[in-house]
């Protein structure tokens, strides 16, 4: 199965991945979604209207599902960041399902993943400092349905690492 033509070029394969092109214009949206259609199109050697089709195959076709922006927590005043397993007592579908819809509620928990291993999920929690850690545990996390063990470690220090860009585009 052949990928659709735009602009006379390819564009990314029928199974997902993404030509020249499209990674050049995804790294350059996910380093700053604001850059101008005119600077990718330079960058990428396209016309402006080729860049813009392309962009936007690039949105219909799901690899590009929003764009951001990148808060400096520190700045903000949310200086813990605190990652916490949690094991259920259950593992029915239902049970899952109150479970992750409780999660959601929760201010502070920018991550929620469902993993394998000896715990259930993995939550990743921003707070302003321990104290407000202490009252997430004590007025959310114990209190959430069907847990049975809650383990929290701190993140002493974030290491740089590439961006997800650069991770998966090369």
């Amino acid at each position: 199965m052949k990928a659709p033509k735009i602009g006379g070029l390819m564009q990314g394969s029928a199974d997902g991945r993404a030509d020249r092109v499209d990674r050049g214009i995804m790294k350059m949206l996910a380093a700053d979604a604001r850059t101008s259609v005119s600077r990718i199109a330079e960058r990428v050697g396209l016309s402006q209207s080729a860049c813009t089709r392309r962009i936007q195959a690039i949105e219909a076709s799901g690899r590009i599902t929003g764009y951001g922006v990148r808060f400096g927590l520190r700045r903000m005043g949310f200086r813990v960041t605190a990652l916490v397993d949690i094991r259920l007592n259950t593992q029915a579908e239902e049970d899952l399902a109150v479970f992750e819809r409780a999660v959601a509620n929760i201010i502070g928990v920018v991550e929620c993943n469902l993993v394998s291993g000896a715990n259930d999920y993995r939550l990743k929690i921003v707070c302003r400092d321990l104290d407000d850690y202490e009252r997430i545990h004590r007025e959310h996390l114990g209190k959430l349905p069907a847990v049975s063990i809650i383990n929290s470690s701190f993140v002493l220090r974030s290491i740089p690492t590439r961006s997800e860009a650069d991770a998966l585009l090369g």
